[in-house]
């Protein structure tokens, strides 16, 4: 019988929700006014325009529709649209230059502690905030294209901000221009998927006190400093790129404080460092490609207990390197090109064991001005040298396992 009833009342809702057009030919002209004619479960329609009504605030479960990418001007004096009602859904406008303010971090679009609400399809363009979600629960960000112009990060927010939230999915949006492409913190049981967060300030991807959450074939290109991982638990990162993430603090991926988590089946290309970490501990990397980086992997004496296996390293100045001799992590099983072992009864696993921690490595990461000696005659002498002589590097910095051929990934 409640069953009975709850299909009645959807069906009572749907037959009974009307349609608000607002629009320069139209006899409603202003969004605001049409919001507050709006009863619950209605659809308000904004034709093409453009519209500067200050803050628009949506107070009641409403769809609400752009056709032809309305605009909507925060003039840089407002925040443009505030959504504090729950199952709002929110499409196909154009929402531009909201103001700009330290304390009040004013947005493109902000959801105020609901639940259930859709942004989806929208244009963000030369907003403080792109999209904010505060204290909220199962909403939908879906593709949106969201673009800042900041220089610098004390002067931009971040492209999509999430807050104290839970089950979030943040889908197949174009980010660039912000402080932090994406940023999470004390987000949990939510998913990042197939996004494109390239040239922000900062972090392609930022995320701090997130636990159970997974990033899934998203690509982080060109930004400031990468992505940082901080603090956060039984984190899932699979198949995504890192790329091309430049500077003397860069890396493709940095890990701090992170904990019984999974690194599978991604591309580290062309960054400074492809994985940094410190302090990390019970993780999973796995089938990744490290490939022409400065630094495959950096593992600070802080981590423990990470397992590194069947990853191909390929084309990196140095494949591994570390701050300390304790060694507390294990290597099984990975593709290095500079092995130069051989495979006598031909199982595709070398027969002498790989030390991927080079003596050079071990001098630059106490003395970085010793990488003005790269690829020098005496560089060159010293890492042959090593292979047949007792050197600095720790004894059980191995891989026992390395494969003769890479990978398939």
């Amino acid at each position: 019988m409640k069953k009975l009833f709850y299909i009645f009342l959807f069906f009572t809702t749907f037959l009974y929700a009307g349609v608000i057009e607002v629009g320069s030919n139209k006899p409603i002209k202003s969004i605001k006014k049409a919001i507050s004619l709006a009863k619950v479960g209605d659809t308000v329609l904004v034709h093409k325009g453009w519209y500067k009504e200050g803050n628009i605030i949506i107070d009641k479960k409403i769809v609400f529709i752009g056709k032809d990418f309305p605009v909507l001007d925060g003039q840089k004096k407002y925040e443009v649209l505030s959504v504090k009602a729950d199952g709002v859904i929110v499409k196909g406008f154009k929402v531009i230059n909201s103001g700009y303010a330290t304390l009040e971090d004013p947005c493109g679009i902000k959801v105020y502690n609901k639940k259930n609400v859709v942004i989806q399809n929208n244009i963000l363009d030369n907003n403080f905030f792109g999209i904010y979600i505060q204290n909220g629960s199962n909403c939908i960000i879906k593709n949106n294209r969201i673009k800042a112009y900041g220089k610098e990060e004390q002067r931009i927010g971040n492209g999509i901000h999430g807050w104290k939230s839970d089950k979030l999915q943040i889908i197949s949006n174009h980010i660039m221009g912000h402080r932090d492409g994406i940023y999470f913190e004390f987000v949990t049981n939510s998913i990042i998927k197939g996004n494109f967060s390239s040239k922000n300030v900062r972090y392609g991807l930022h995320f701090m006190f997130s636990n159970d959450d997974a990033y899934i074939s998203n690509v982080f290109k060109n930004n400031g400093a990468g992505v940082a991982v901080m603090f956060t638990k039984r984190v899932k990162m699979l198949n995504n790129h890192f790329e091309e993430n430049w500077g003397d603090a860069a890396y493709g991926l940095f890990l701090k404080e992170i904990s019984d988590s999974y690194i599978i089946g991604n591309k580290f290309i062309r960054n400074t460092s492809g994985i940094h970490m410190e302090g990390t501990s019970r993780i999973l990397i796995e089938k990744n490609i490290f490939e022409a980086n400065g630094w495959g992997m950096k593992i600070q004496a802080s981590c423990m207990d990470n397992d590194i296996k069947n990853n191909n390293f390929v084309g990196n100045t140095f494949d591994i390197s570390t701050n300390g001799s304790l060694v507390l992590n294990n290597f099984n099983r990975n593709y290095w090109d500079k092995y130069e072992g051989y495979d006598l009864d031909k199982n595709g696993i070398g027969d002498v064991p790989f030390h991927p921690l080079s003596l050079f490595a071990v001098l630059t990461e106490n003395n970085p001005s010793a990488m003005l000696l790269f690829r020098s005659f005496m560089i060159t002498l010293l890492d042959k040298s090593e292979k047949i002589l007792p050197s600095i590097t720790p004894d059980n910095f191995i891989d026992k396992t390395p494969l003769m051929h890479s990978l398939s990934l």
